[in-house]
């Protein structure tokens, strides 16, 4: 099916807050031809994130208010980059001073940060609009419950409410993040499963049957994109089906691709058509599809969506890799600066992980990369203008 070209624009609900439009561009291979649990922190779960110093703030980025691409090859890469931040200081010093395209709100952030007036001003310090994120399911994974109350997880949803009842409430939470200043939702989970309530994913399933995972999902997905945020759907290609929990195993594997594309994948075959929607990527291995490689690093995996192998529409939005950080899967084989350059290789838009420590190691990995002919720097500018977010509000008009 030919790509479907997508136009993101949220609703600015705070007065000075970022407005995110994604918009899109052609897909490139990202590396160069030469190149070949849910307590705890990250957008699935993960361990809290580990303190350190915060340096002090630079003075705000000079704003981009033309064409994104002209910005520095090091302002390019940061852009790639979603970090998950401690307090307001830890916000503001991470975008003025290496001016990340992200930052995301876990369960070891002090949320005033979203109530006292900090962040139009954080959000705006960047040379573009701050994409701001949160791990918000519902249930179990409410990084926001203490704010905006709690809610059952998907399968009790599923099992006791109409899908309109669904939209609405997810309209009505949306309404009440996109208020505190939040744009992004690592929400709704699309995994298909029948584990118990209590696993990996578990309740976080509408369900084993990927018809009602795809009329519920979709629901929440409506919900969270009519209030103005970008909805995520997880864990491409199938997390619910996995042979452990890739927070605490080195190697998850799913069943092969062709049970996926029984199961697993037909949720995602309708809600990469409703957009403005994004996927984020677990940290998977698939028999038949990635080899060794969770799917999360695997340029297999990428090409699987961005060309509708997946028998659905290639899908040209925003892709997200699950936390680089904290999550075994990926952290027993590589430190987050050799985990990030893998994952925009494959062909990854943002990559995500929970503390803002490495940030500068990363940008040093990611532009030694570019300079040497391992990272393809068209790749990553199809990247900055596929999460384009528009004009830094300093830019005015």
């Amino acid at each position: 099916m030919a790509t479907r070209l997508l136009s993101i624009r949220t609703l600015a609900a705070l007065a000075a807050l970022p407005v995110l439009l994604l918009a899109c561009s052609a897909t490139a291979n990202r590396a160069a031809p030469a190149s070949s649990s849910p307590a705890a922190a990250g957008p699935s779960g993960g361990a809290a994130a580990l303190a350190g110093p915060v340096p002090p703030p630079a003075a705000p980025a000079p704003p981009v208010c033309g064409d994104p691409t002209a910005m520095s090859t090091r302002d390019k890469l940061a852009q790639l980059l979603m970090v998950g931040v401690r307090n307001a200081a830890d916000a503001r010093a991470v975008v003025e001073n290496y001016h990340v395209g992200g930052i995301m709100i876990g369960s070891w952030t002090d949320l005033s940060m979203l109530t006292d007036g900090s962040l139009p001003d954080i959000a705006s310090a960047g040379p573009l609009p701050l994409a701001v994120s949160v791990d918000e399911e519902g249930g179990r994974v409410s990084r926001l419950s203490s704010l905006i109350g709690a809610t059952p997880s998907a399968r009790v949803l599923a099992q006791t409410k109409t899908p309109d009842e669904v939209y609405q409430l997810a309209l009505d939470r949306g309404r009440q993040m996109r208020g505190l200043g939040i744009t992004i939702d690592f929400a709704p989970v699309v995994d298909v499963s029948n584990q118990g309530d209590d696993t990996v994913i578990g309740d976080r399933s509408f369900s084993n049957d990927p018809a009602v995972v795809t009329t519920y999902a979709g629901a929440y997905a409506r919900g969270l994109r009519d209030a103005g945020l970008l909805p995520v759907l997880k864990h491409f290609p199938g997390h619910g089906h996995g042979s452990g929990d890739s927070h605490t195993a080195g190697v998850v594997t799913t069943p092969p691709l062709d049970q996926l594309m029984q199961s697993d994948l037909v949720p995602y075959r309708t809600l990469t058509t409703e957009g403005p929607v994004a996927v984020m990527i677990g940290h998977l291995e698939v028999p038949g599809l990635t080899g060794n490689s969770p799917a999360s690093l695997s340029p297999a995996a990428v090409n699987l969506l961005r060309s509708g192998g997946y028998g659905g529409p290639g899908f040209n939005g925003p892709v997200f890799t699950d936390d680089l950080s904290s999550m075994a899967a990926i952290a027993s084989r590589y430190g987050v600066a050799e985990a990030v350059l893998r994952a925009l290789q494959a062909g990854v838009d943002q990559a995500l992980w929970i503390t803002t420590d490495e940030v500068p190691a990363v940008l040093d990995r990611l532009e030694k990369a570019v300079n040497a002919g391992e990272l393809n720097m068209g790749a990553v500018e199809a990247s900055v203008l596929r999460m384009g977010k528009g004009p830094n509000p300093r830019c005015g008009g």
